[in-house]
Order: structure tokens, then C-alpha cells, then sequence
């Protein structure tokens, strides 16, 4: 191993404070909606945003570029971001938790800037456009003290992210001028959007809304889901994955389009759980099998169990999309606690995969 790498044992306490954050985000989430939760959940459920984007993805996030990048220092972005979920979590003054978040953030941006250096290629400026995104809703944060000026940008760093990741899959396919001419216009327009939204909000929030729809027409065109679609077991489940996401980042931009993307809103709420929990946590089921065992050298074998998680998280996010649209609290009450249990379905999914990989690996052949 490198030695200037840091081991998986000491990466696990990151994961730690990141799966805290996590926890504790859910929860202050369904505290929001008046679902009964543990106390601790409702002293931070003004806080839920921050510790499931901030925190937990950005902590886990920054740990697994850290871990491509196979140095120590890139290790700081995912320390620093996992302090800044403890933050919250004790209660420090206000301003620590922006303050350690735009230091992670920055570290992540230095490390993304130096990928992009060695390979200038447009996955690799999308990914690095992800990183400042995060930072610039981080330093948004920290110079007005208003965290809701932060989801937007967050919410590009997180969309970003995963559409660069995607994007360098397709250099696997056969060439087509048109999408990375297409690609590079959709990048234009979520910059500019990002720009808009500090002064024109009613207007950046839109524009950034057209982006994301489209961005989820060009994903569905030309990712390369289109065809791994069609093979079998883990393949298929992670293609399966990112096609659902697809479809739910649509129906997020579709909903921004219509201002849903600004506070106050009717369909805030479902706009945001459209992209944050339809879209993100697709692509986190959809990954985790291939990501964690790479961060902290686990085997996880695929099993057709896999999808229900997956189903179950589409289906409760489908009941509490229509409570936010006329069927009432109650609906969007029980989806939300539903969305919570699919999510606890997937990390026991996860664990008792891990124990499986544990087995097979003791168990000679």
C-alpha cells in the first residue's frame, strides 16, 4: 500500500461521523414534518438539510476522492466536513459549522482543480464546477447566516458531481459529436443559473431548474444505462438505478420550473425530495456496491435483494410527493417515514452484504 494513503482502518471513523450526520438528518427531517422522532433529531431539524448534504455527502464524497487520489492531505476535505456535522450536532456557535464546511469544500476544490490539471477533459471540469458549487453554498452560508441560501448550490454540487461521473462512462460508447457539444451548453446555463441566483433568485432558481431537466433528457439519451439495461445481476441493478434517478431529476427541474425551487412554495418540498432523495439516493443505491468496497476494502456480493430498497425508496417518495400535491399532510407524513425506513432497509441491505462477502471469504472453496 502507499504510504502516503491512509489505511481503511482510519478512514472508518470518517464514514462514522458522516453516517451520524446522517442519522441525525433524517430525523430532524421528519421533525420538520411534525413525524414523531427521537429528541435529538428535533433539537437539529432546522439543521436537516445541512447534515444530509454538508455533512453526509459531503464527507463521503471528499473520502472517496481522497481515496482516488491516493494522498494524505485530500483526507483534511473529509475530516473537516464530518467536524462540521459534529457542529451542528453539539450545538457550537453558528457560524462553525459554515466556517468548517467552506474549509472542506476549498480542500476539495484544490484537489479537484489538481485532477482536472493532470486530465483536462470535461468529466473532469464538471466534477471540479461540482466542488465549487459546494463551496460557494457553503461561503454563501457563512457570510448572510442563512442556510437556506445554500440548498441550491448544494443541490448543483451534488447533480454536478454525479453527472461528471457519468459522463466519463461515456467514453465507452461509440463517439457522438453531439452530446458533449450539448453536454458543454447544459454546463453553461447551470453556471450561469448558479450565478443569477445570489441577485435574481425568482430567475437563477428557474434557470437552474431548465438545466437540471435537461441535463436528465441528455443523461437518459446518451448514458450508457441505456445498455448495461439489458444484461443481468449487478449490472443491470446499478443501470436500473441511475434510469429511475433520470426520471426523478426531471420531475425535480419540471417542478422548479414552476418556481418550486424558492422558499415558500407549495412544492418546495417535493422538488427538493424529487432531486435530493429520487435522483441522489439512486445513484448512492445504485453505487454503493461498487464505492464502499473500494473506500474501506470490503467485498459486497450482488444479490437480487438489492432491489427492494430501491423500490421501496421510489414507492414512499411517490406517496409523500402526492400528500405535498392535494392528498394531504398524513400522506406526506407516512411517505416521509417511510422514505426514512427504506433508507435503514438499505444500510442493513449493505451490512448484511458485507457479512456475506465476510463469509465467502473465509469459507475456503
Amino acid at each position: 500500500m502507499n504510504n502516503r494513503e491512509l489505511p481503511p482502518v482510519w478512514r472508518l471513523p470518517l464514514l462514522l461521523l458522516g453516517m451520524l450526520s446522517l442519522l441525525t438528518g433524517v430525523f430532524g427531517g421528519l421533525a420538520r414534518l411534525g413525524v414523531a422522532a427521537p429528541e435529538f433529531g428535533q433539537l437539529r431539524a432546522g439543521s436537516h438539510g445541512a447534515l444530509m448534504i454538508a455533512a453526509f455527502f459531503g464527507t463521503v464524497i471528499s473520502l472517496e476522492r481522497a481515496v482516488a487520489l491516493h494522498r494524505l492531505w485530500p483526507y483534511l476535505a473529509p475530516l473537516a466536513a464530518g467536524l462540521g456535522g459534529l457542529a451542528i450536532l453539539t450545538g457550537g456557535p453558528w457560524w462553525l459549522p459554515p466556517a468548517l464546511f467552506s474549509a472542506a469544500s476549498g480542500l476539495f476544490v484544490v484537489a479537484s482543480l489538481g485532477v482536472y490539471r493532470q486530465l483536462p477533459a470535461l468529466f473532469t471540469l464538471t466534477l471540479l464546477l461540482g466542488a465549487l458549487a459546494w463551496l460557494a453554498g457553503n461561503l454563501l452560508w457563512l457570510a448572510g447566516g442563512d442556510l437556506g441560501a445554500a440548498v441550491l448550490p448544494w443541490m448543483s454540487f451534488l447533480v454536478l458531481t454525479i453527472a461528471g461521473e457519468r459522463l466519463e462512462l461515456t467514453r465507452f460508447l461509440p463517439p457522438q459529436p453531439l452530446g458533449p457539444v450539448l453536454f458543454r451548453c447544459l454546463l453553461i446555463v447551470a453556471v450561469a443559473a448558479l450565478a443569477l441566483l445570489p441577485l435574481w433568485p425568482e430567475s437563477g432558481s428557474r434557470l437552474l431548474a431548465a438545466a437540471f431537466l435537461a441535463l436528465a433528457a441528455w443523461l437518459l439519451r446518451y448514458d450508457i444505462a441505456r445498455r448495461t439495461v439489458r444484461q443481468n445481476g449487478l449490472t443491470r441493478f446499478v443501470a436500473v438505478c441511475l434510469l429511475a434517478g433520470y426520471a426523478w431529476l426531471a420531475v425535480g427541474g419540471l417542478l422548479g420550473l414552476g418556481g418550486a425551487f424558492l422558499p415558500g412554495h407549495a412544492g418546495r418540498d417535493a422538488a427538493l425530495h424529487a432531486i435530493f432523495l429520487g435522483f441522489v439516493f439512486s445513484m448512492v443505491i445504485g453505487h454503493a456496491p461498487i464505492i464502499f468496497p473500494a473506500v474501506m476494502r470490503v467485498r459486497i456480493p450482488y444479490h437480487p435483494f438489492f432491489y427492494l430498497p430501491l423500490a421501496a425508496l421510489h414507492l414512499t417518495l411517490a406517496v409523500r410527493l402526492a400528500g405535498g400535491f392535494g392528498a394531504g399532510l398524513g400522506w406526506q407524513q407516512t411517505g416521509a417515514a417511510l422514505n426514512a425506513v427504506s433508507l435503514a432497509l438499505f444500510i442493513l441491505t449493505l451490512l448484511v452484504s458485507v457479512g456475506r462477502g465476510a463469509l465467502a471469504k473465509e469459507t475456503p472453496p
